[in-house]
């Protein structure tokens, strides 16, 4: 979706004529009789993929983010045809909207974006950060493991360290990398933290309030330990004194080096060098070709052991990396190689002692969504008016049972929007996700689902680690959703009026953020490709034929077209 920002790159003596073609092709977008047509024939073709569907949704949203009154016309014809199609097809009826298979489902999961966008920002975003920033401190006051993502605190028992870790907290004293005169930054690490871990706690407290993309990166930087009397020593991940055991190569932390609490270090520009694997002394890059030779060592276990090569052997070595956990995915590991794994109750203890900690992030964030009125902010119009919508529809195809008409607004707004947001705060907010917090946000995300769930949930002792995790939240969660989708259907209806003065002051809210020629070309790729069952169709229908509509489009063709 870059193409939304950017211009449209054509030969300059094209550029006239091009631009003049995509805005007659931007007026028949603007023609319901015409994109609707154009959107069902794209549909019936069987080389029109899943991508390609979402794709489209996504272009022709930026197209219309300026004229939302209509792009909400069309998406309710569209939610329209598909509810009908659904329900003509057998399908059962709590299947509707649950995947994202057509332009429709898509075009939904946009317009909530752009109408929830103010929500979000004012009201939802603080609590979703908040979360993020919990789990993230939460894990990071335990070993997190470097090479396999694995955290002594974690939500997902996937992500759990099962061996026992010792470990202590340290603080390390960081002389400040913009000014070396400012009071020195006390940052909390531990002792088993790697080189690039500390660096990352580091370049945290520094940049605290500093977007993630503004902040300086830690492989740019190099640690510096300063043990006293003008002493320097870079630590990084790899060097001469890495341990290698066998096949196994073990990152160095601040344990490695001895390095004690209260020490002062500083982060500064990485200087790029390769050792040599002889004698141990430092080469720069520029020279460095030379001993090539002898770094890519591969020969046995024991002299590769002796020799400590500097950086990672080749791939022909065979010499596997490690942190705290050596992973035993491999199939050359013996059982009784795995370590002493602890067994499941004693790690889902420590699952529900983490879960206890997050406790009040997660019950405020899901409060915050479930809330017609939190906090002062009204419940955006767009949720109402789409509700609203469902249960007109439900009532016309004469569906009255309450279950299908809940399912059908969970998959519509909190299993669409909210479930994508939750898992992906990088998404809204310019921050690093590490894989431990992805995990532990994944299994908020599915509490969340489940709570939007009608169906019972049977645990039993076979059952997933996170279901059991919030099996006593969940009824809560539940009556939460239930309480909120009835709320919702007790407020007063919102008149066309209204809705329409709304979308408008939506799209004068983001006016000029995409760039509607460069999106109308990437639609037109389409034009391109099925030209021909678009005439086609754009003739057998009587509303196109009365407009001219087939016309039109082979005039947009011909100034598109290189020849002309």
């Amino acid at each position: 979706m870059q193409c939304c920002f950017m211009s449209v790159q054509v030969p300059g003596y094209r550029q006239e004529q091009v631009e003049k073609g995509l805005k007659l092709f931007g007026q028949l977008i603007n023609n319901k009789v015409f994109l609707l047509s154009f959107i069902r024939t794209l549909e019936s073709q069987r080389s029109f993929s899943m991508r390609d569907r979402g794709n489209v949704a996504s272009l022709i949203m930026t197209v219309l983010q300026s004229k939302l009154e209509y792009a909400t016309d069309v998406l309710k014809q569209l939610l329209s045809d598909l509810i009908h199609k659904n329900l003509e097809s057998k399908n059962h009826p709590k299947l509707l909207l649950r995947r994202t298979e057509s332009v429709a489902e898509k075009m939904l999961t946009n317009w909530f974006t752009f109408l929830l966008y103010k929500f979000l920002k004012e009201c939802a975003g603080e609590p979703l950060f908040s979360l993020f920033c919990a789990i993230k401190q939460q894990m990071e006051k335990g070993p997190i493991d470097a090479v396999t993502g694995e955290a002594r605190y974690s939500l997902s028992e996937d992500k759990l360290i099962r061996q026992q870790i010792d470990y202590k907290t340290l603080v390390v004293n960081c002389i400040h990398p913009d000014n070396e005169k400012s009071p020195e930054i006390q940052v909390k690490v531990l002792n088993c933290d790697t080189i690039s871990q500390v660096k990352e706690k580091i370049l945290d407290a520094i940049y605290k309030n500093v977007p993630f993309s503004h902040r300086q990166k830690a492989s740019d930087m190099d640690l510096e330990w300063r043990p006293g009397r003008g002493a320097r020593v870079i630590l990084q991940d790899e060097d001469a004194s890495t341990k290698i055991e066998g096949d196994w190569k073990r990152l160095n932390t601040l344990t490695h080096y001895q390095v004690p609490d209260n020490s002062v270090v500083a982060l500064v520009p990485k200087q790029v060098m390769v050792y040599n694997s002889v004698n141990n002394s430092t080469v720069s890059r520029t020279s460095a070709s030379k001993y090539e030779n002898m770094i890519k060592y591969t020969g046995s276990p024991d002299s590769l052991r002796s020799r400590t090569p500097m950086i990672t052997p080749d791939l022909e070595s065979g010499v596997k990396v490690w942190h705290l956990v050596k992973n035993h995915e491999h199939g050359d590991q013996k059982e009784g190689d795995r370590g002493s794994k602890m067994v499941s109750e004693i790690y889902l203890t420590r699952l529900l002692a983490t879960k206890g900690t997050l406790q009040k992030f997660v019950d405020d964030l899901f409060e915050t969504i479930f809330s017609t009125a939190h906090r002062g902010s009204a419940l955006p119009l767009a949720i109402k008016y789409m509700f609203d919508f469902l249960d007109e529809q439900a009532d016309k195809h004469g569906i009255h049972d309450p279950h299908v008409r809940h399912t059908w607004k969970s998959n519509c707004l909190p299993l669409r929007f909210w479930v994508n947001v939750i898992k992906n705060p990088q998404f809204v907010f310019d921050i690093h996700k590490s894989s431990i917090t992805d995990a532990c946000l994944s299994v908020v995300a599915q509490t969340f689902m489940d709570s939007c769930s009608t169906s019972e949930h049977r645990l039993g002792k076979d059952s997933p680690s996170n279901k059991l995790l919030y099996a006593k939240d969940i009824p809560s969660y539940k009556s939460w959703v239930e309480r909120y989708y009835s709320d919702i259907g007790r407020m007063p209806a919102i008149s066309d009026q209204d809705m329409n003065a709304y979308l408008a002051e939506q799209s004068r809210m983001h006016t000029n953020e995409f760039n509607t020629l460069s999106s109308l070309s990437e639609i037109y790729c389409y034009v391109g490709k099925y030209s021909e069952e678009i005439v086609d169709a754009l003739e057998q229908d009587d509303s196109a034929r009365k407009q001219r509509l087939a016309y039109k489009l082979e005039q947009v063709v011909a100034f598109m077209s290189l020849e002309s």
